[in-house]
């Protein structure tokens, strides 16, 4: 479980990226954070990998205050994390193969228990067939999937992922949430930080809004413009 308890967020420019926010996300949901650029969603996410520490106010990960937790113990909680990116951030000199395993690597992962894992995370973004090759000899499609690969490696209890889908085109887009959502069914919580309207709409999952540093909305089974917005949009038509 995820909770953000009144949470500030102001950097050293005096821009205040987060103004009291507040929310929960349980386990084994899956959860759309959406916003303009600069509304602060991506300092949301950056709080819940501890890449940032909240100005004030708490954030709690299986009740323990992740935002008031030792350095030195951020790399623990990192391990049941899985963090996904729009620029994918393969290491190039390394193969498919050896760049799923890097994940379990730093951890000190035993590495027959370390391949097995990686031959059992291939299998499920369907790449097995590519363990071997080189990431710039890959799509962005797959080079994206082996990204999933190296999320799901340590067997994060939480997927998190920024943009996954800004740089792939619109079907490869849908293969790549179709995976996301096939993850988080067998348990795995996921947020998602997007700009893809066309997602989610499609999907209809919880949508969490933020605008100028405040939650605007948070809906169940929503699209990008909301329940109340949809509704507005298809009266006004009939109207006309």
């Amino acid at each position: 479980m995820i909770r953000f308890e009144n949470v500030h967020k102001t950097y050293k420019s005096g821009s205040d990226a987060l103004r009291g926010v507040s929310f929960k996300i349980n386990d084994g949901d899956f959860v759309f954070v959406i916003g303009k650029s600069g509304s602060g969603k991506s300092t949301l996410i950056k709080l819940i990998t501890r890449e940032e520490k909240p100005s004030d106010g708490y954030v709690l990960m299986d009740r323990f205050p992740i935002s008031k937790m030792q350095s030195a113990l951020v790399p623990v909680l990192r391990r049941h994390i899985g963090m996904i990116f729009q620029d994918f951030r393969l290491i190039e000199s390394k193969t498919v193969f050896e760049n799923v395993a890097f994940a379990g690597e730093i951890i000190g992962m035993p590495p027959k228990k370390l391949s097995q894992m990686v031959e059992i995370v291939l299998g499920v973004v369907d790449l097995r067939h590519k363990a071997q090759a080189m990431p710039l000899e890959l799509s962005g499609g797959e080079q994206q999937r082996v990204a999933i690969a190296r999320a799901m490696v340590n067997d994060p209890k939480l997927i998190v992922a920024d943009e996954p889908t800004g740089n792939l085109d619109p079907q490869t887009s849908e293969s790549i949430m179709a995976l996301l959502e096939e993850i988080n069914r067998n348990g795995t919580t996921v947020v998602i930080c997007t700009h893809d309207s066309n997602l989610v709409d499609r999907m209809k999952k919880r949508v969490i809004e933020i605008e100028d540093g405040l939650i605007i909305r948070d809906e169940l089974a929503s699209g990008y413009c909301g329940h109340r917005e949809a509704k507005s949009n298809v009266e006004e038509g009939e109207k006309k």
